[in-house]
Parts: C-alpha cells; sequence; structure tokens
C-alpha cells in the first residue's frame, strides 16, 4: 500500500473537491493514459488494486506509472461513539484526485491490450475515467 513515510502534520482538514486539474494533466511518461472525469478521493488500497489489476492484464510486460499519490489522512471515529471528545485518529490515507487528472501510464504494449488494461484498472475505482493515447492528445 501506498502511505508518506512521514507527514508535517497527523490530521488534516477535508478540504473542497471543486476545480478541474491543471497539473498533472496530460501525458508525461508514457504512451496511453488513464483521466479521471470525476472528482473524488481515491484510497490507497484503490490505487493498488487497479495497478494489480493493469498489471497483471499486461502480463507483467511494457512500464506502469502511477500518477497519484495518497498522501491526505482521514480521520475516524470509532463505532457507537458519542459526539465531541475531539477528532477521530487516521485511519487511510487518500490522494485527492480532480477532473482531467492523469492518475494511470502505460507504455510498452499494443493499444488493444493497454486499452482493455485501463478498462479493468477503471473498473476498480470509484469514479468515471477515459483513455488517452499521446498520438490523439498531439493532434488535438
Amino acid at each position: 500500500m501506498l502511505s508518506p513515510k512521514r507527514v508535517k502534520r497527523r490530521k488534516q482538514m477535508r478540504g473542497r473537491l471543486t476545480g478541474k486539474a491543471y497539473r498533472g494533466s496530460k501525458i508525461s511518461f508514457g504512451e496511453f493514459a488513464l483521466q479521471a472525469l470525476e472528482p473524488a478521493w481515491i484510497t490507497n488500497r484503490q490505487i493498488e488494486a487497479a495497478r494489480v489489476a493493469i498489471t497483471r492484464h499486461v502480463k507483467r510486460g511494457g512500464k506502469l506509472w502511477i500518477r497519484i499519490f495518497p498522501d491526505k489522512p482521514l480521520t475516524q471515529k470509532p463505532a457507537e461513539t458519542r459526539m465531541g471528545k475531539g477528532k477521530g485518529s487516521p485511519e487511510h490515507w487518500v490522494a485527492v484526485v480532480k477532473p482531467g487528472r492523469v492518475m494511470f501510464e502505460l507504455e510498452g504494449v499494443s493499444k488493444e491490450l493497454a486499452q482493455s488494461a485501463m478498462r479493468l484498472g477503471a473498473a476498480k475505482l470509484p469514479i468515471k475515467t477515459r483513455f488517452l493515447d499521446r498520438t490523439e492528445e498531439l493532434g488535438d
């Protein structure tokens, strides 16, 4: 699972999920990419599940880049606890993903194989996504 080695503060505020991703919205490393179309918090488990699905489908061929990192702690209070008495303890880590953010990149495989692998990876994520191709992106 992905998680930060150390953080400046143990607990963070929730923040807002408005706006679009301007940074990280272009293909930088690979030939094919999976881009988010909705805002969401993606957990470290979801990122790992998508990564495993993509790498297994391409039979560990090609190279995969994970362009998101879960660096936001989510807290949770124990079950059946009364209100008050402060904020809960950090339970898991999430990556803040906004529309337009490239989450995974892949190279070294055919377009058909990359498309089917990214479809399997997208099924593990809680948001709508789209498949990007570097050659089509340059044409835009």
